[in-house]
């Protein structure tokens, strides 16, 4: 696969995040930051969840792997952002920016189904409670699961190979901080536009088929929220979809204005600002939005430290 000087051969440069350096101390501490909550809210939520019987619900179990790709999508990006904002070599190999790209496609795609799959589960609890139990079986919550991980993949091995064999003959500078598609595509030296159309159409489809189910199960749940004659029914069932549909307007957003407006809408800069916004802000507010929001989730964060302090222990021991 290596011709000429094509980039098999040698490294991309990432250009990075900001054009002016002045300000890379205070944007690295704040990315930094970003960081550390989004992970640690990520994997405490998943923990939560596989500890406390009380969120071994399918709505938890189907969080608890909202939570498992936060944090695979995060870590895809920013170690690799921070370490070039204290470097001076931005080098990506091309081996390196082609997992980058995969494991982003795969857990990006993973979430677009997901998030489509948590509004399905809703519905079911809402518009159909006693039939929950049996519609929502752990059986079916494994399938959903495996499926939204099944959709992700095919994303990531459908989109990875036909990126990494396009022919880069050109610069190698990216101008971005991460091996994101429609940035590397810029550097090729052969006509993408088929390649382009593709993509637009595999993301078109992607947003299309969750979005589909996202907004009949959201009608339905409207009109049955709209029957009810309990207020505190009401309450609770707006309580819940409402942190869900803040979590698709955001990621589903960005990625649209990303993927699907044409390039001519937006600029570099715009595109880095808005990748930022999805790749970092988003894993670190999902957690966020669904537990502070949550009282099951607060109420199993109290009884773990509760449990973990150590007056309880003591109490414990007495006993």
């Amino acid at each position: 696969m290596s011709t000429g000087n094509r980039t098999s051969t040698s490294d991309f440069v990432l250009l990075g995040l900001l054009v002016s350096t002045e300000a890379t101390g205070i944007v690295f501490t704040v990315i930094f930051a970003i960081f550390v909550v989004a992970v640690t809210a990520n994997v405490v939520m998943t923990v939560l969840i596989q500890v406390d019987s009380r969120l071994h619900t399918p709505m938890y179990f189907l969080l608890s792997q909202l939570s498992i790709m936060d944090t695979l999508f995060i870590c895809t990006t920013v170690p690799k952002l921070l370490v070039d904002m204290v470097s001076t070599e931005r080098t990506i190999s091309f081996v390196a920016c082609g997992i980058q790209i995969f494991l982003y496609s795969t857990t990006a795609g993973s979430e677009f189904f997901l998030l489509g799959l948590m509004a399905y589960d809703r519905y079911v609890a809402i518009c159909n409670p006693l039939r929950y139990p049996v519609l929502m079986n752990r059986k079916m919550c494994l399938l959903l699961a495996a499926g939204a991980w099944f959709g992700g993949s095919l994303d990531g091995f459908l989109l990875t190979p036909i990126t990494m064999n396009v022919p880069y003959c050109g610069s190698h500078q990216i101008n971005h901080f991460f091996c994101e598609i429609p940035a590397v595509l810029k550097l090729a030296c052969a006509d993408t536009s088929l390649y382009e159309t593709l993509m637009y159409l595999c993301c078109v489809l992607m947003l299309l088929i969750p979005i589909s189910i996202i907004s009949t199960s959201y009608a339905l749940i409207l009109l049955t929220v709209h029957r009810m004659r309990s207020a505190e029914g009401r309450k609770k069932a707006f309580t819940t979809c409402s942190s869900h549909l803040t979590v698709v307007s955001i990621f589903y957003g960005a990625t649209f204005y990303t993927y699907v407006l044409p390039p001519s809408f937006h600029t570099p800069e715009q595109d880095k600002a808005v990748s930022t916004f999805y790749t970092i802000v988003t894993p670190m507010l999902n957690p966020l939005i669904y537990s502070l929001r949550n009282r099951d989730v607060l109420g199993a964060l109290e009884r773990v430290f509760a449990h973990c302090s150590p007056a309880q222990k003591v109490a414990a021991d007495k006993a």
